[in-house]
């Protein structure tokens, strides 16, 4: 029985029938193989028409990268189906079986698939363009690239961070330039007994010769906070290069710093006095008269 088996496979696995059965799949290989690199070759030709065309209308580079995308995973879909048939594969078949099958990974993968169809919304109402400066899950930084599985940015350290997408659609989404302008809040504390007056005044001092900050909206300086020592001030101005305000807000709070102790004006440390008061003297003890 074992020697049967042996003969069955020394025929099946002979030069013979290994030449023969190259020969009959070799032609519709070499086949599919052309027809999917026609394909590719349609994709990369469509690509370069796709972005001069795309660039000429002004779309935002958001809405370039999805039709990007989901032109170039349907011609490679279509492509390797194309490929299978003509190799001899039953592409209905193995449809039919991936439908199955794909039914089976959704319920396994339905993290994956949540990602996919939350890069779609994404992609569709559009919170935030490649480019933009946002804050989402304790990360902030620049979108750098959005995919259908995660949105990707690069944070001010020079970082990149991989966000799957169900968790942005699912979470607040805090964006610094979706405006084309943002205001900058700088907080500074003042001594109690200070004109306020005129520190507003110092204020518009110093960024009305600087181009970068806006006269409208108004720049203002408010009161926040009436402390034991000291007099909390907000000093508010908007900034005309949102994409900017990272390193204008750290050169406008050390600017108005230096101009304050310039003018004299005082910033105290809060500061707490302690009183020693020498201890309580005891009465001197009765004396009983004498009987």
């Amino acid at each position: 029985m074992l020697q049967d088996i042996f003969d069955r496979l020394a025929l099946r696995f002979s030069p013979d029938a290994i030449a023969a059965y190259i020969a009959k799949v070799l032609p519709g290989l070499l086949s599919g193989l052309i027809v999917f690199a026609v394909f590719m070759l349609i994709w990369w030709a469509l690509s370069r028409v796709l972005k001069v065309v795309l660039g000429r209308l002004n779309i935002d580079l958001t809405l370039v990268s999805f039709i990007q995308t989901v032109l170039r995973y349907s011609i490679i879909i279509v492509g390797a189906i194309s490929a299978l048939s003509e190799i001899g594969i039953d592409t209905k078949a193995l449809l039919t079986s991936l439908g199955v099958a794909g039914l089976t990974l959704g319920f396994a993968a339905k993290d994956t698939l949540s990602n996919l169809i939350s890069g779609i919304f994404i992609f569709w109402d559009r919170p935030f363009v490649l480019g933009d400066l946002v804050e989402f899950g304790g990360y902030y930084g620049r979108i750098d690239q959005i995919t259908m599985r995660s949105t990707r940015l690069v944070t001010v350290d020079g970082k990149m961070v991989a966000i799957p997408n169900a968790s942005i659609i699912n979470s607040p989404v805090v964006s610094y330039t979706n405006f084309p302008h943002l205001r900058l809040d700088i907080e500074m504390t003042v001594g109690v007994n200070e004109d306020y007056d005129k520190i507003r005044g110092y204020f518009m001092e110093l960024i009305s010769t600087d181009e970068q900050y806006l006269s409208e909206p108004a720049p203002r300086v408010v009161i926040t906070a009436i402390n034991d020592y000291n007099v909390a001030m907000q000093f508010r101005v908007w900034l005309g290069d949102e994409k900017q305000h990272v390193l204008a807000r750290f050169a406008l709070r050390e600017r108005l710093y230096e101009h304050l102790r310039a003018k004299g004006v005082e910033m105290p440390f809060e500061t707490m006095s302690i009183q020693v008061s020498p201890p309580p003297t005891e009465p001197p003890a009765s004396q009983d008269p004498a009987p």
